[in-house]
């Protein structure tokens, strides 16, 4: 029963998704939200722009173009998938997984199949500093999530709702999720220990006694 709920909460995802509640380590944290924290809580400091300048320092200087953009090639060709975690003001995260080559968009659309309130605005962004995701069409490695990425979320509405964001039946994804967990015990390793070494004896050597010497007559000598 319960792998049917889960193929079916994936067929109406259009993706397989996860659900999970995020611990924060303090209260403060946990009442963080995007209406309560001003655009001055993302900025950059002087220290962090000139940690991020001497980053790119050698890249900008040193390498060439064709250096460059050959690098870029072979970044992008390694990359397979961008693991999604969409977290949400009361502490409830989702993931999914996308190829590099899907964009925001197809997040998007995935987020109005889950969320309670579909028909209200919201938006998505990343911190810090804080940006608002606006362009729909970048695809996942242009905007650098891959392999992986944290996104929030947050209804466009002067007052912010206090949730529950997520429908009841994606959010029972959650003890589905743990249940499977804890069904499944990883088989211990076993590890081959070496085989005792063998003392191994020198065969014998045979000890060859020395020729014994025929005493020859001398011609000369008569009897």
């Amino acid at each position: 029963m319960k792998q049917i709920k889960l193929d079916a909460l994936k067929e109406r995802a259009g993706r397989e998704i996860r659900v999970f509640e995020t611990y924060v380590s303090s209260s403060s944290n946990a009442a963080l939200s995007n209406e309560e924290v001003t655009d001055d809580f993302y900025e950059f400091t002087a220290e962090d722009y000139h940690r991020l300048l001497a980053a790119k320092k050698e890249d900008k200087f040193l390498k060439t173009r064709k250096i460059r953009e050959a690098e870029e090639a072979a970044r992008r060709s390694e990359m397979t998938k961008a693991i999604i975690r969409v977290r949400f003001p009361d502490n409830h995260t989702l993931e999914t997984t996308f190829h590099p080559s899907e964009t925001v968009q197809d997040l998007i659309d995935v987020l109005t199949k889950v969320i309670v309130l579909p028909e209200q605005p919201f938006y998505i962004y990343t911190t810090p500093p804080k940006k608002i995701m606006k362009d729909m069409s970048q695809n996942f490695y242009d905007a650098g999530f891959c392999p992986g990425a944290i996104v929030y979320f947050s209804y466009d509405v002067p007052k912010g709702s206090t949730g529950p964001y997520l429908h009841e039946d994606i959010l029972s994804l959650k003890e589905l999720h743990a249940a499977n967990d804890q069904g499944q015990q990883s088989e211990p390793l076993v590890q081959s220990e070496p085989e005792p070494a063998v003392a191994t004896h020198p065969p014998p050597v045979e000890q060859r006694k020395p020729a014994e010497k025929k005493l020859v007559k001398p011609k000369w000598l008569k009897m």
